[in-house]
């Protein structure tokens, strides 16, 4: 069982964990939190909404666009809401080091993009390869205006 296995299974369980703990390092930390998202039956940003944050993505006046996204995460369910502040929170902080740690907004939003927003269907007016790239695009975003979506 491998590290990232291991710590989900501790939380599912609600076994005690301290993720100070030198055995859960930053990668498995991660890879748990990228299992939580990927696993769940409907991705944090909702199915529902999935076309409505493409659709305010594609909007070319920053301030226009800000506002749209303000407007779609109003339309979240409060869970998906208030998880999704505090993930882009985390996020947002993450890149502040980036000197140090090396992540920038578009390497988080590659590996955020696609356990965070996916199509319901393949059937969608969008490819599975054009949602990819705005999987990452959308959450990349969401990233760099983070104070601006959230405040």
């Amino acid at each position: 069982m491998s590290l990232v296995q291991k710590l989900r299974q501790i939380v599912d369980q609600n076994e005690f964990y301290d993720l100070l703990n030198p055995l859960w390092d930053v990668h498995t930390i991660t890879g748990a939190l990228k299992l939580f998202f990927r696993e769940l039956s409907e991705p944090l940003f909702t199915f529902a909404l999935f076309d409505d944050f493409l659709n305010a993505y594609r909007i070319a006046d920053r301030t226009q666009k800000i506002q749209a996204f303000r407007e779609v995460n109003r339309k979240l369910p409060p869970p998906h809401s208030e998880t999704m502040k505090k993930l882009f929170r985390h996020l947002a902080e993450i890149i502040l080091h980036g000197t140090s740690n090396r992540m920038q907004p578009q390497a988080l939003a590659i590996v955020f993009g696609p356990t965070l927003l996916w199509p319901e269907s393949k059937s969608k007016d969008v490819t599975l390869a054009a949602s990819m790239v705005y999987q990452g695009q959308v959450v990349e975003f969401m990233i760099n205006e983070f104070k601006s979506i959230f405040s």
